[in-house]
């Protein structure tokens, strides 16, 4: 997609005038799939180690994740708003980088923004209520950290994402999901869906870390001191191969260690994809608009993977 075919399918409010869909949108509907994948790589977990499924408890964990990454999207447009990178971001690869556009086009106020996203999370509140009483109240912290993982990535005064944190934030934001999904069917901590979910949460902070390379000359203008901004392109783009690599070697070492089963080789195909990407942003670090198949590389990379490791430790038990 180029510039101008990418700035004419920013959000409009000519053409969201229904508010049931604007909302939605705001969301950022496309890229929450991800979560998904991460919770069904919970359940699967959960599964593998002989837990009978829940068929009551695990939609609710589906929505309540969904709603929660909804809500962390919401609010990070907000502060990205009132920080001005998105304001000023004139590098951004929509839909993918540079936020959501709904304050930038004047489709949702700010206030709309910041009320919707306390929404969203006040509604994962109430909902987590109920399933702690079916699941335990362990699940609390898992909840709590996550939301407020998610609310101090951008939100002032911590802004961890400004402080060289952000990567942090999203691999422990994602790895809880797959941790909540697996108590919500266990009923207590277990060990495993912390090592099998964090080949699956690298690969998301990947996601992050790439989209920051078009954002980067709007971050560095407004003070956003992630690793991006701190290192020069060429460096910086030597980060995402590294993250890349932690997370198949992670990998590889449960399957050695009798951790995985051998089934889970196959979840190292969504190590192709991803290679390829990180090829393309050490060509193309410095010229961030030709980075738009690297990053669908890399989500796809991401989804992949949990698709496959689930899938694995389902067959696991089929044989």
């Amino acid at each position: 997609m180029n510039k101008n075919a990418a700035l004419a399918a920013e959000p409009s409010l000519e053409r969201l005038g229904n508010p049931l869909l604007r909302y939605f949108l705001a969301t950022r509907p496309a890229f929450l799939s991800i979560t998904l994948v991460g919770v069904l790589l919970g359940l699967a977990s959960a599964w593998h180690s002989g837990i009978s499924f829940n068929a009551l408890t695990a939609p609710v964990s589906f929505l309540l994740a969904l709603l929660a990454h909804a809500g962390v999207n919401v609010l990070n447009d907000y502060y990205d708003h009132l920080n001005g990178s998105d304001e000023l971001n004139s590098d951004r690869l929509f839909p993918f980088t540079g936020g959501s556009r709904f304050i930038q086009n004047g489709v949702l106020s700010a206030r709309q923004t910041l009320l919707f996203g306390a929404a969203l999370f006040l509604a994962v509140m109430l909902g987590g209520q109920w399933l702690l009483g079916h699941a335990g109240a362990g699940l609390l912290w898992i909840g709590l950290a996550g939301l407020a993982i998610g609310w101090a990535y951008s939100a002032p005064p911590l802004q961890l994402n400004s402080r060289g944190l952000g990567e942090l934030c999203v691999a422990t934001g994602f790895l809880l999901i797959v941790v909540g999904a697996d108590f919500v069917q266990r009923g207590a901590y277990h060990v495993a869906p912390w090592l099998i979910g964090l080949p699956y949460a690298l690969m998301v902070t990947n996601v992050l870390y790439l989209n920051q390379f078009p954002d980067r000359a709007a971050d560095l203008a407004v003070g956003k001191r992630h690793w991006v901004v701190r290192l020069a392109p060429d460096q910086a783009a030597h980060g995402y191969g590294l993250i890349l690599l932690l997370a198949m070697g992670w990998l590889i070492g449960l399957i050695a260690a009798g951790r995985l089963p051998l089934w889970s080789l196959i979840a190292l195909a969504a190590g192709w994809p991803a290679f390829k990407a990180a090829n393309d942003l050490r060509r193309f670090a410095a010229q961030p608009a030709r980075l738009v198949p690297a990053i669908r590389a890399t989500i796809g990379a991401a989804h992949l993977l949990a698709v496959l490791l689930a899938a694995s430790l389902v067959l696991d038990k089929f044989t």
